[in-house]
């Protein structure tokens, strides 16, 4: 059921040559452990003047918009979170189009879902989105993703975390420092 539900939000978004990727919990099972997720996050190619297509995917999905006010609420989060009625799942579509976030959409790894294949981020930006989370669960999802994929880009990773160091006034790169110490140990 959950490989239907992803494969058909992948066709109606490469049918409008909508750039995206599959992030989250998602993306790890991917290139980490299986493990218990009940959503799907998706990074779009675009910024919040595509909300109007996003709405019409979703309703032809039929998926169920949460919020009330939907402009207001995506205004403020950048974020159309959505909900599977047959399955349970929800499915957040998020907006960006940030420098990193066009960068990161060239890098996907496509996978096929029977006849569809389905954007994922690379396992690089998978664990550039999950320093900057930061939860304890995320930091495990990155050692095991590190331990099962050595052969990972380790200057990419950096070169954005200090970007995103120096713009966000963090710490991100000597996170992920630690994390690869503790990895080699």
């Amino acid at each position: 059921m959950f490989n239907k539900l992803l494969a058909n939000i992948a066709k109606s978004l490469n049918t409008k040559k909508i750039d995206y990727m599959v992030i989250g919990g998602q993306a790890v099972l991917l290139y980490g452990e299986p493990r218990f997720t009940k959503d799907i996050d998706i990074t779009l190619g675009l910024d919040l003047s595509g909300l109007n297509l996003i709405i019409d995917i979703v309703s032809h999905l039929r998926l169920t918009i949460l919020p009330d006010s939907i402009e207001e609420f995506v205004k403020q989060t950048m974020v159309l979170p959505t909900l599977d009625p047959k399955t349970g799942l929800r499915v957040d579509f998020i907006f960006s189009y940030s420098n990193y976030e066009r960068e990161a959409l060239k890098r996907i790894k496509k996978v096929k879902f029977g006849r569809v294949d389905v954007n994922f981020a690379s396992l690089e930006d998978v664990v550039i989105h999950k320093i900057i989370s930061g939860r304890p669960r995320d930091i495990e999802d990155i050692k095991i993703m590190l331990l099962k994929n050595p052969g990972f880009d380790r200057n990419y990773i950096t070169l954005w975390l200090q970007k995103f160091d120096r713009v966000l006034k963090q710490k991100y790169n000597r996170v992920f420092k630690k994390i690869e110490k503790e990895i080699e140990d």
